[in-house]
């Protein structure tokens, strides 16, 4: 089968790596179902993984993708999820998090870190992580849930724990995960603040549901009770300034870097909770996806690359850092 796959790594140049052609099909697998992929998004896990964060070069080739959309290619049982074949559905792609289809004890993993990712023709995954794709979205929005949108999701109301009538500040406009933010917390009832450096990405914020944009590093009009963190470096320091004391700041990662300035007198003056998340749990993905249907949000889509063969250029898309939402490839 035809697949998006890390031929081996390059730390210095991670799409040099980067390769399109045949891989073995799966194999049947106790536990697990098959998938024909329709779409996936590109996320920055692949270019990470390109450059062999996580993905040694003995594991390549490795077909990347850690989110994907499909149609299912044989049933279900109904003790695992009761979908027939020909079920469009979508994917959960964290193996091993409560050992599902996998070995007792085996660490948690997600999709091309030990098994081939969904950047194929078809992926194979535990039949406990297959769902009924949400009626209101095509398969390129539906593919964004898995990866942006959990984590997100995750990082609202797991991590920062907020509610209806709080305040929640998202740094840095334009990513999967800030955009996924901004639409679930103004969809659940919070006061959504927002930065950006760009004019045009604050502006497309507000029509997201924003309350207030800013540019970075701004002085915020009031304290926050909660930040969602996935800049790093350039952010940090603002994100410690404008969360009230007793607030969190919840961390999925550090596009601008990992090394801040910590901060940390005012951290622990004003009792700041620090809460990192990695994606989130099986149960939180079928509440997310039973609440993007209810409330019929549909993922910001920057681009859509149709075909497989097209992956250089969405991953060019993608690095070049410029994006508004997610960018989706089709099969």
């Amino acid at each position: 089968m035809k697949a998006v796959y890390a031929a081996n790594i390059n730390p210095t140049d991670p799409l040099s790596a980067l390769a399109v052609g045949e891989r073995p099909e799966p194999q049947p697998r106790q536990f697990w179902s098959t998938v024909g992929v329709k779409a996936a998004t590109v996320n920055h896990h692949d270019l990470w993984s390109l450059k062999g964060v996580g993905l040694p070069a003995e594991a390549t080739p490795m077909i990347l993708g850690t989110d994907a959309a499909g149609v299912l290619e044989e049933d279900v049982p109904a003790a695992r999820g009761g979908l027939r074949a020909g079920s469009e559905v979508v994917l959960y792609t964290v193996v091993g998090a409560d050992g599902s289809g996998v070995a007792p004890g085996e660490r948690r993993s997600i999709l091309s870190e030990r098994y081939q990712g969904t950047m194929a023709e078809r992926v194979q995954v535990p039949s406990a992580n297959v769902f009924a794709k949400p009626a209101n979205l095509d398969f390129a929005e539906a593919a964004a849930l898995g990866t942006s949108w959990l984590t997100a999701y995750s990082l609202l109301f797991r991590a920062a724990d907020v509610r209806p009538g709080d305040t929640v500040l998202v740094q840095g406009a334009g990513g999967g995960v800030s955009t996924a933010a901004i639409q679930l917390a103004h969809a659940a009832g919070l006061e959504v603040f927002v930065t950006s450096r760009s004019a045009g990405k604050r502006g497309r914020a507000l029509e997201l549901g924003a309350d207030a944009v800013f540019e970075s590093g701004a002085r915020l009009p009031r304290k926050v009770d909660a930040v969602v963190e996935s800049v790093g470096a350039a952010t940090w320091a603002h994100s410690v300034r404008s969360v009230r004391p007793g607030g969190t700041i919840a961390v999925c990662g550090a596009t601008s870097g990992d090394q801040p300035g910590a901060e940390l007198t005012r951290v622990f003056f004003q009792d700041i909770r620090v809460q990192g998340n990695t994606m989130g749990s099986r149960e939180d993905f079928a509440r997310l996806l039973r609440f993007v249907e209810h409330a019929d949000l549909h993922p910001a889509i920057d681009s859509t690359f149709h075909g497989l063969d097209a992956a250089p250029a969405a991953f060019a898309r993608l690095l070049g850092g410029d994006v508004f939402g997610k960018v989706a490839l089709t099969v």
